[in-house]
């Protein structure tokens, strides 16, 4: 395989950018979703630190991104050197499987034989030689024929994920560590995940997805004929500015919003063709604010995060986060475990235990009519 400062041959890249990360509002929005956000200090946005870590694995000529047409100048600006060809514009969202499904289907007509690796926007990751190295076994193995998954070797027993259980090892040439899926579950209980965690058998769900595009292709024409006739038909005339804008505005609507664990994975699994490789670099979906607040102290307990270039909050033996996006001063006096999100037109607070409670609102303001603050 090549060496680690070069791309890797056949190789593209893509990102799907899309979804609003409802559990982190009111600091992520609509019009300013999780992955415009910079989340860990680093001084850029999760999308940019997506596409620092995939150029020298694809080159910066070899990677899509998949967003909605409202985020298209925020993606630019922060991607200055993504080519016009590989931005793909999404007219309403569709789920997963609409979003790798086209961009599978435009890079096959281009390239075909090209194989693909899916990547979220807004995930955080550290210890890059490690993630280069699953990247490359799961080329192996999509090389083989097989839609490859990463997924992560737990650290903790968290409720808040996936998990994905291996089965078998794969003998896959030019890769060292690849299994089979013997299934997905769904995010457990803590009991559970604590068995999990003891067991060794269960990886964290990244939603990581290698495989040949036509591979792909074919799993969905197998499992979702109608969704895949859409994507083909679209595709066909993607690159063609006098068709593509009509072809959207006819088939994108109707196509069937489902995610691609469902649609594509989960199945690949049950026939045997889902194989896994298991990632040990540092990995968190930033899912909620229990989690924001975990991944900027550390995970220290008994900290006090601050996000926010201006923010004013004073502290005295309390611990959590706090998210400012206003002017005031907060002020927390013996709190624990809080989480306060304070922007110029909504105030969140809650704890680290309801975290994950953030979406239930979020969908009551929606239910309510209160778009303004969404």
């Amino acid at each position: 395989m090549p060496g680690p400062s070069l791309p890797i041959d056949r190789f593209y890249a893509v990102i799907p950018a899309g979804g609003v990360g409802s559990r982190l509002w009111p600091l992520s929005r609509a019009d300013a979703p999780k992955f415009l956000h910079d989340l860990t200090g680093s001084g850029q946005t999760l999308l940019k630190d997506t596409w620092d870590r995939l150029a020298p694995i694809a080159g910066e000529q070899r990677i899509m991104v998949v967003t909605g047409r409202a985020h298209r100048a925020a993606v630019e600006a922060q991607l200055p050197a993504l080519a016009d060809a590989n931005i793909v514009l999404e007219s309403e969202p569709r789920d997963s499987t609409a979003a790798v499904g086209l961009a599978a289907a435009i890079l096959e007509r281009r390239e075909p034989g090209v194989i693909i690796g899916s990547f979220a926007a807004d995930h955080v990751i550290s210890g890059e030689a490690l993630f280069r190295a699953a990247v490359t076994d799961a080329m192996a193995a999509a090389d083989a024929g097989y839609i490859a998954t990463i997924g992560i070797t737990p650290t903790e027993p968290a409720v808040g994920f996936g998990y994905i259980e291996c089965g078998d090892a794969l003998d896959v040439p030019g890769a060292e560590r690849v299994t089979a899926v013997s299934s997905f579950v769904e995010k457990p209980d803590l009991e559970t995940a604590k068995r999990y965690l003891a067991g060794g058998v269960h990886l964290w769900n990244a939603g990581m997805y290698i495989a040949r595009a036509d591979r792909l292709l074919e799993e969905l024409a197998r499992t979702k004929p109608e969704l895949h006739a859409g994507l083909i038909e679209l595709a066909a005339a993607w690159d063609d500015p006098a068709t593509r804008g009509p072809a959207v505005d006819r088939i994108w609507p109707k196509l069937e919003k489902i995610a691609i664990d469902y649609s594509i994975a989960e199945p690949a699994a049950a026939a045997g063709r889902l194989a896994v490789i298991r990632g040990h670099f540092s990995w968190d979906d930033v899912g909620d604010f229990a989690s924001l607040a975990k991944l900027n102290t550390a995970g220290r307990s008994g900290e006090l995060a601050i996000l926010g270039e201006n923010a004013r909050v004073l502290s005295d033996a309390s611990s959590g986060i706090v998210v400012s996006r206003s002017k005031r001063v907060i002020s927390l006096i013996g709190v624990h475990d809080i989480v306060v999100v304070d922007t110029p037109d909504a105030l969140l607070v809650t704890t680290s235990e309801h975290a994950q409670r953030v979406k239930a609102v979020v969908d009551a303001l929606r239910l309510g009519g209160s778009n303004d603050v969404l």
